[in-house]
C-alpha cells in the first residue's frame, strides 16, 4: 500500500486513519471492493467497476450514499499524491452499523476508503491445481465481491502451499467456476469457451471486455458450464483479471498445455491491450 489513501473524501497518509472495532461492517466482512487499473497516470475502466459496485452493494444490502464522481474524484486525489504511474487502485465501502455488534461512536453508515498499490509481478504462464467445493452457486451471495474474501485467499494458500500460483475452483456441482481472483477461459476447436454467472463466478470487468471485444474480432464465443475433464483436454487455458489482463495457463495439476500461450490467447491478449489503449485515449 503506498502512502496516502482517501478516507471518506479525506486525503491522509495512512498513518493517520483511524479505523475501529465498532465498524461492524469491518470485523464481519459486509463490505465491497474492487480493484481497478492504473496505466500511465490514468484509471481505467471506472464505469464498469462502478456498475459492479452499485449492483452488488443492492445484492449485499449496502447503503451506499457516495456518488461516482465525488469517488472517481477521490481516485484522481490519491494517484496524484502517490505518484502512481502504473499500478492498482482498490475502492472499498465498509458496512459500519450492519449488526447489533456495532459501536456507538459518530460515523457514517458507509466508510469508503481508496488506495493504491504496486502491480503484482507476474511473468508468463502460470500452474493451477484444482479445489473442489472452492464455490457455492447456490448461495444467494455468489458473484458478489465482497470484503469477506476468507474463501478466497484461504483457497489461494493452499494452493501456494501446493506448489501453485493459483487455485481452480469447483462448485459443488462439480463445474468449473473461476480461480481465487481471477475469471478462466478455455478454447476448444477455435471456439472461446468460460463459465457463466450460474457457476457462480465473479463476473470480472476483464472478462465482461473480453467477451464484448472476441466475438466482434470473429472469435466463437460461449458461456457455458464446463467440466474438468473439458478444461483438461482444451487446446488452450488462460485466466484473466484486473492485475494480469490476460495470463496462459501452462498446467493444471499433472496435466500440462504445450500451447501456453496458444494462438488465439496471444490474439486475445493483443485485442485487450488495444482495447485499453484506444479506451485510455478516448
Amino acid at each position: 500500500m503506498h502512502e496516502y489513501l482517501v478516507h471518506n473524501e479525506q486525503l491522509l497518509p495512512v498513518s493517520q486513519v483511524r479505523l475501529s472495532p465498532g465498524q461492524a461492517g469491518l470485523l464481519n466482512g459486509w463490505g465491497l471492493f474492487s480493484t481497478l487499473r492504473v496505466y500511465e497516470g490514468l484509471v481505467w475502466a471506472f464505469e464498469r467497476h462502478w456498475k459492479r459496485l452499485m449492483r452488488d452493494a443492492d445484492r449485499v444490502q449496502v447503503p451506499v450514499t457516495h456518488d461516482p464522481a465525488t469517488v472517481l474524484e477521490g481516485i484522481r486525489k490519491v494517484i496524484a499524491a502517490n505518484q502512481v504511474r502504473s499500478g492498482c487502485i482498490r475502492i472499498y465501502f465498509v458496512f459500519n452499523k450492519s449488526t447489533a455488534w456495532h459501536s456507538s461512536e459518530r460515523m457514517p453508515a458507509v466508510d469508503l476508503l481508496i488506495y493504491s498499490t504496486d502491480l503484482p509481478i507476474r511473468v508468463g504462464s502460470t500452474e493451477l491445481t484444482v479445489m473442489s467445493h472452492g464455490r457455492h452457486a447456490a448461495s444467494p451471495l455468489a458473484g458478489t465481491k465482497v470484503t469477506a474474501w476468507l474463501n478466497n485467499v484461504w483457497h489461494l494458500e493452499q494452493a501456494r502451499r501446493r506448489g501453485f500460483e493459483e487455485a481452480l475452483l469447483l462448485n459443488e456441482r462439480d463445474e468449473i467456476a473461476e480461480c481465487t481472483a481471477a475469471n478462466i477461459f478455455c478454447v476448444i476447436g477455435g471456439t472461446l469457451l468460460t463459465p457463466p454467472p450460474a457457476s457462480g463466478c465473479l463476473l470480472g470487468v476483464t472478462r465482461e471486455v473480453l467477451l464484448e471485444i472476441a466475438p466482434k474480432a470473429g472469435i466463437r464465443t460461449i458461456e457455458r458450464a464446463l467440466a474438468l475433464p473439458e478444461l483438461l483436454n482444451a487446446d488452450e487455458v488462460f485466466m484473466t483479471s484486473t492485475t494480469r489482463n490476460v495470463q496462459p495457463v501452462r498446467r493444471i495439476d499433472e496435466v500440462s498445455f504445450p500451447q501456453a500461450p496458444g494462438p488465439l490467447t496471444e490474439r486475445l491478449s493483443r485485442l485487450l491491450s488495444e482495447e485499453i489503449r484506444h479506451s485510455l485515449q478516448g
